[in-house]
């Protein structure tokens, strides 16, 4: 249902893959972007980059259980994370990867951006993810 691709001719990334390859006939779920709110509406984490992407990792596994999958069904993610500096991004990614996420590893691209919707909002994640059969193994 979900194949993973390490291009051997490219260099290896260290924890996703290059391409995520899906059946045809397989249910998708294209994911709008998971933020850093708690049930109230509150951004978790202000200022922390780290605890911001703990949370949306947390809000992403809701979404996908609310549709019936889950992290190791995920073929692709865009991480974006305000910064400009390459370690926030490493921080940002290193939770991502510790939250079984990148198992596959899936495909992802990270990106450091200038702003995202909500005031205080640092990081934000939309994914697609296969949604297997009742029953069935990926």
């Amino acid at each position: 249902m979900l194949h993973r691709v390490t291009v051997p001719t490219l260099f290896p990334p260290p924890t996703y893959s290059h391409a995520s390859v899906v059946e045809a006939g397989t249910r998708l779920a294209f994911l709008a972007g998971s933020v850093p709110l708690d049930a109230d509406g509150n951004i978790v984490g202000v200022g922390d980059p780290v605890r911001q992407a703990e949370q949306v990792m947390a809000n992403l596994c809701e979404q996908l259980h609310a549709i019936g999958s889950d992290l190791e069904h995920v073929a692709y993610t865009d991480v974006y994370v305000v910064t400009s500096e390459p370690t926030v991004l490493s921080q940002v990614w290193d939770v991502v990867a510790a939250s079984g996420l990148s198992t596959g590893p899936h495909s992802s691209t990270l990106l450091g951006v200038a702003c995202l919707g909500y005031t205080g909002q640092l990081v934000e994640i939309t994914a697609t993810a296969v949604v297997p059969a009742p029953g069935s193994q990926a």
